[in-house]
């Protein structure tokens, strides 16, 4: 119950909820909750990573460069590139490190 899990735990924060689902040294995956409006701020990804939205809208940005995801859209993201998620609605994506 995971997912179920972490939307409680999104009803009573004010910033995104994410939680680590199964690692290696050599892989992440993690579940990653955002309620409309709410922001992942910049950081960096260290292994090469994909980004599924799984319900909901965000936008992903890169310096000026900003992609628009919706439910079931996937994203490559790049190593050591500066970026940032915001949601558009309540949204769930799942991030698979390495």
């Amino acid at each position: 119950m995971i997912i179920k899990d972490i939307l409680d735990q999104l009803t009573l924060s004010d910033r995104p909820v994410a939680r680590v689902i199964r690692s290696s040294p050599q892989f992440k995956t993690l579940i990653i909750a955002l309620k409309a409006g709410m922001v992942w701020p910049n950081h960096k990804a260290t292994l090469p990573t994909i980004l599924i939205v799984t319900e909901g809208s965000v936008v992903y940005k890169k310096g000026d460069r900003q992609v628009q995801l919706n439910k079931h859209d996937d994203y490559q993201i790049p190593v050591d590139i500066i970026h940032s998620l915001k949601a558009e609605e309540d949204s769930i994506c799942i991030l698979i490190q390495g």
